[in-house]
């Protein structure tokens, strides 16, 4: 697995205007390839009167699926300059659509890359980009008179606490980076005396 991968912050539109033609990227990140097929089936929903909806998206924190689509522009000049920008700034877990209202002047080949390249490149800009690392999901399992206490110390430590549930004992979801995980459980054995279960789970990302 990758140690770490960037995508969008948030979903977001930013328009730009070549020679008359308004170019509006959209950008969110999304979790499979449903879902970027899904935010593109609802951008085009959104400006039915559009002439192109070009889109491309990155799927993995390897890129494993990277797609891209000029919607009736010459092909080569929408999806690969789109979907090129969007690997160039390492961006993973994204959708990229440029909406396009022409404007009457017909920009040409190298105009349209640069124009459909550049309106993903401000997009990002303007949406902002977020670092999300690989860590470790991992259970504590505590007795009700130390889980309070343990709780603060996790926080206070900076451990990412993802969840508390309270039944006979006391569960704490915590996420770690996988170098911690020896150093977590010796200091969870000195914090809690020994009295602590860690129970290690599967591996996903979070911010970072």
């Amino acid at each position: 697995m990758q140690e770490q991968y960037r995508t969008v912050a948030r979903a977001g539109v930013h328009e730009t205007e070549v020679n008359r033609s308004r170019f509006l990227c959209a950008l969110a990140p999304v979790a499979d390839e449903r879902e970027a097929q899904d935010f593109v089936a609802g951008i085009r929903k959104e400006h039915p009167a559009a002439s192109h909806h070009c889109f491309a998206y990155v799927i993995g924190a390897d890129a494993s699926v990277q797609k891209a689509s000029d919607d009736g522009e010459p092909g080569g000049t929408a999806g690969v300059p789109m979907l090129d920008m969007l690997l160039r700034r390492e961006m993973r877990y994204v959708v990229a659509v440029v909406t396009r209202y022409y404007g009457g002047v017909k920009l040409g080949a190298g105009g349209l890359i640069r124009a459909y390249g550049g309106a993903v490149g401000e997009a990002l800009d303007v949406v902002g980009v977020r670092t999300r690392r690989r860590f470790r999901l991992a259970t504590v399992t505590v007795d009700h008179q130390r889980a309070g206490k343990l709780e603060n110390d996790l926080r206070a430590t900076g451990r990412a606490v993802r969840e508390v549930r309270y039944a006979e004992a006391v569960t704490i979801g915590v996420g770690l980076p996988d170098g911690e995980v020896d150093t977590f459980r010796a200091w969870l054995a000195d914090t809690t005396a020994g009295t602590a279960v860690l129970e290690l789970g599967a591996e996903a990302y979070g911010d970072g």
